[in-house]
């Protein structure tokens, strides 16, 4: 908006292509995608043009005009590359065209573009990281030893990124035009049809009239959102503008506050529908049903939220938190009108149909998507409101849906490009050759390098951009090891998601340091104190595939057995549960951890039953100093 209140030709521009982008992503997963070159040159020129305006150069500088002068340019590269493919892609599928120099010029023109695009809508690692994987393979050849290659010319290299569907139109774009960008669309339409603030009061009233309760408010209600936003920095950039100054208002230290903000926002990219939009990546990936990875993704969410809240009500307990006073918490008969939960129920209810049905994946949330409209269109009509306001919200929600799509599907285009390249070159092989020969064949020091490498390669990525570009490189070294792909890419995945609060690079903790106004050094600190449990988590995969699901009912009830005890165990430990005899003595609370990180049902059993004996002597250390704090004067 401008000062004086009016819609600026560029705003009402964004808003009509969102509108656009979004009724485009709902009428292909109704009536299924167009040919695949198709849908995906139509959905790169569509994302990339509403991305030059939401994102516009130079803005608000001196610069601007040539700004606009460059961003015409890149909306003219990529739509005429689009409109290129759309009219030849009989030619480019079936007969494998050789590159000519408009291709050549056309094909690397758009790449830049693109990369451009990418770094605008996050920043300048992903695209560097993509240029050299382009540069790499333009000149492996001078590189000797394991990891040089023959090189490829200009003419190889456009038929691979632009005369194919390996590079800028390939798998990974298809998932976001299509099965990506309907779970994104589905999600903003639950959260404009009144889930959002329903979430939030669940949270709020499940949480906030306990010890702590502002912390736990963030907990659940950043999981929550997490869940369906599928980024960490926008879910701390908007539950945590709440949660954090609710914090501070109840004395909580600032860095703990956002450290709090940090971890829960970052737990919602590993929780399923949409596991920060990378679960339809890997199920491509990875050659599984989409189901089997958003099922294999519920416990261990549980488990790092578990661990989360476990950790914040053992520091509530003993730094005294108090619960959010009773008047400032929702009422629960007006968090749970009809009007409220309607749309929450029908959208589970039309997943139910389309799941049970044997539909597709977009089709699914698209019959998620049509109960959802229909349902909240009663809802609201009988409360009074009209049609039209109706219609707002609609509306609203195919504009904001359009919009989630775009930052993820600039990513995945340039990521594509990426696994082309490393494909090509065949560094995969070379990095599993070299990751092998360090490890030398000691499994868990090859796990443990692989854990490190991941969180330093997705550091400043989104979680999808970053669990591509390690997954494609780093992957396979852990496969050849015998270990299932589904747990090996699980894991790259959760590594990948805690890089983004790791540091020194951590987006989420400069959100949420920013917003509570300290230093992001000792958010940092916090974060990593509240999370250490996530970070051990993904180990646990490998010890018991049945945590993903996998061995039968009773592989997943040691795994959940062994999960929950080790997690409760670590959060104790890290919170500081008080224990007669001081910190050396609540060391003790390792000894259930190490144990329920042991295979075999002995020393599960064996950790279950010392975790309850020390819970209980713990609790009756606390009883006894709060009585002793109670009795002293003053």
């Amino acid at each position: 908006m401008t000062e004086s209140g009016t819609t600026t030709l560029r705003e009402k521009a964004i808003a009509l292509l969102a509108v656009s982008i979004g009724a485009f992503v709902f009428y292909t997963s109704f009536t299924g995608a167009f040919e695949s070159l198709i849908q995906r040159s139509v959905f790169v020129a569509m994302i990339a043009t509403l991305a030059v305006l939401m994102y516009p150069l130079f803005g608000g500088s001196k610069l601007r005009p040539l700004g606009i002068l460059i961003d015409v340019v890149i909306v003219g590269i990529c739509v005429a590359s689009s409109a290129y493919v759309i009219s030849n892609f009989e030619r480019i599928m079936n007969d494998l065209p050789w590159a000519q120099p408009v291709d050549i010029a056309l094909g690397f023109a758009t790449l830049v573009a693109v990369l451009e695009l990418a770094r605008r809508t996050s920043n300048w690692v992903f695209p560097m990281i993509v240029t050299l994987s382009v540069a790499y393979a333009f000149f492996g050849y001078l590189i000797p030893g394991q990891f040089g290659h023959r090189g490829f010319d200009a003419g190889y290299l456009t038929e691979i990124i632009f005369l194919s569907d390996r590079g800028l139109w390939g798998m990974l774009v298809n998932v976001a035009s299509t099965t990506l960008a309907a779970f994104v669309l589905f999600g903003a339409i639950l959260l404009h049809t009144g889930a959002g603030q329903t979430f939030f009061d669940l949270a709020a009233r499940l949480g906030g009239a306990r010890p702590g309760g502002a912390a736990k408010i963030a907990t659940l209600a950043s999981g929550f959102f997490g869940a369906i936003n599928g980024s960490t920095v926008a879910n701390v950039a908007t539950t945590g503008n709440f949660t954090i100054p609710l914090m501070k208002r109840l004395n909580y230290p600032p860095a703990y506050a956002g450290g709090v903000e940090a971890i829960a926002s970052t737990g919602g990219q590993l929780a399923p529908p949409i596991m920060g939009t990378a679960a339809f990546v890997m199920a491509e990936v990875v050659g599984v049903n989409y189901w089997s990875i958003a099922l294999a993704g519920i416990l261990p969410a549980v488990l790092f939220y578990l661990g989360v809240y476990s950790t914040v009500h053992v520091i509530a307990k003993r730094q005294h938190f108090k619960p959010v006073a009773a008047d400032e918490l929702p009422d629960w008969r007006e968090a749970l009108t009809l009007a409220r939960v309607s749309p929450i129920i029908a959208a589970v209810a039309g997943l139910g149909f389309g799941i049970l049905n044997g539909n597709s994946v977009e089709l699914t949330a698209c019959y998620g998507m049509i109960a959802m409209i229909v349902t909240v269109t009663v809802a609201r009509l009988l409360t009074g409101q009209s049609l039209s306001e109706v219609i707002r919200i609609i509306v609203s929600a195919l504009q904001e849906g359009g919009r989630g799509v775009v930052i993820v599907g600039v990513l995945l285009v340039g990521a594509q490009v990426f696994v082309a390249m490393i494909n090509l070159t065949g560094l995969g092989i070379a990095v599993t050759g070299a990751v092998l020969e360090v490890g030398q064949g000691n499994f868990w020091l090859i796990a443990i390098l692989m854990a490190v490498v991941c969180l330093v390669a997705g550091m400043g990525l989104p979680t999808s951009a970053a669990y591509v570009l390690v997954a494609a490189v780093f992957a396979p070294a852990m496969i050849q090891q015998g270990i299932e792909p589904l747990i090996v890419h699980m894991f790259v995945l959760y590594y990948a998601a805690l890089s983004v609060i790791t540091p020194p690079v951590c987006l989420g903790v400069f959100v949420a340091a920013t917003i509570a106004r300290t230093s992001w050094f000792q958010v940092a600190i916090q974060t990593l104190r509240l999370g250490a449990t996530a970070y051990v988590l993904p180990m646990l995969f490998l010890i018991y595939p049945g945590m993903l699901g996998d061995g039968g009912p009773v592989a997943i009830g040691h795994a959940v057995l062994s999960g929950a005890v080790f997690t409760l165990s670590a959060a104790h430990l890290l919170g500081g549960a008080p224990m007669r005899g001081g910190l050396a003595v609540s060391a003790i609370w390792l000894l259930p951890a190490v144990l329920a990180l042991m295979e075999g049902w002995t020393p599960t059993l064996l950790a279950a039953v010392i975790l309850l004996g020390l819970l209980f002597v713990s609790r009756a250390e606390l009883r006894r100093q709060e009585a002793l704090s109670a009795a002293s004067p003053g």
